[in-house]
């Protein structure tokens, strides 16, 4: 058993984050999608991985995912998200307050660069200022400033992708993907299991798939990924407890 995947990184200098794109890239491999190729994970935080032949893959995240839109739909509703989008599409998104949000330093930095799942969330409660705002019009602009947010990364990439595939809880939102589609355009935007991807499983597969990686000594995370000063490898190998051992050798 491999663990502690990050751990290695950070003390190479990196951010830890993220960590999926070694994954992302042996996936858009088998993909016959017109290049470049961005593979963007929606989940508590929004990241992206760039993929169009070079050498090693070219990932940051982008900024918030689902956070503030599930957080606010707890607060507000008491469920755990806006399940299918379906509060967004009702509502009326609140441009101005996109506008307000958009103005974080983040959002002008190049990658690599990670955060936090809560580190907007004193940004744009006091920027959006939606606490008097519906349940639909909040869900709805929420929804907005995630998309907004992904797209300021494509100036930011080595070069506009022409294919999107979207992964993660976000990917279920099917508002949240007419507005990336609108966002990005003129590029595609399918989510994985359009793909042929199996979604539910991506992020087990990534740590499977890393994990086999650390036992053959090579790199899951690069200084295009996570700022790390050279691709390295990671994880902690879990040695068998005396029991297993034994059992082993019968």
């Amino acid at each position: 058993m491999v663990y502690d995947l990050r751990a290695a990184d950070v003390a190479a200098g990196g951010q830890g984050a993220p960590l999926g794109p070694v994954f992302h890239r042996a996936l858009a491999g088998m993909l016959k999608r017109p290049h470049p190729i961005a593979v963007l994970n929606v989940g508590g935080v929004a990241n992206v991985t760039y993929i169009d032949g070079i050498p090693d893959p070219y990932a940051c995240d982008t900024g918030p995912g689902n956070a503030l839109i599930d957080d606010f739909m707890r607060a507000r509703t008491g469920a755990m998200r806006d399940e299918n989008g379906e509060s967004a599409a009702r509502g009326t998104v609140d441009e101005p307050a996109v506008a307000r949000v958009l103005k974080h330093s983040f959002f002008a930095l190049k990658p690599p660069k990670s955060l936090d799942r809560n580190a907007f969330r004193e940004w744009v409660t006091e920027r959006a200022q939606l606490s008097e705002v519906s349940v639909e019009d909040g869900a709805a602009t929420l929804a907005a400033i995630t998309a907004a947010t992904i797209a300021t990364i494509v100036p930011n990439l080595p070069d506009t992708p022409k294919s999107w595939i979207v992964c993660g809880g976000g990917a279920s939102n099917p508002t949240l993907m007419r507005m990336l589609g609108k966002r990005l355009a003129p590029a595609t935007v399918e989510t994985a299991s359009a793909a042929g991807w199996n979604a539910d499983a991506i992020e087990a597969q990534a740590f499977a798939y890393m994990a086999v990686r650390c036992l053959r000594g090579l790199p899951i995370t690069f200084p295009t990924t996570t700022g790390v000063h050279e691709p390295i490898t990671g994880g902690v190998v879990a040695e068998p407890v005396p029991e297993q051992k034994k059992k082993m050798s019968l």
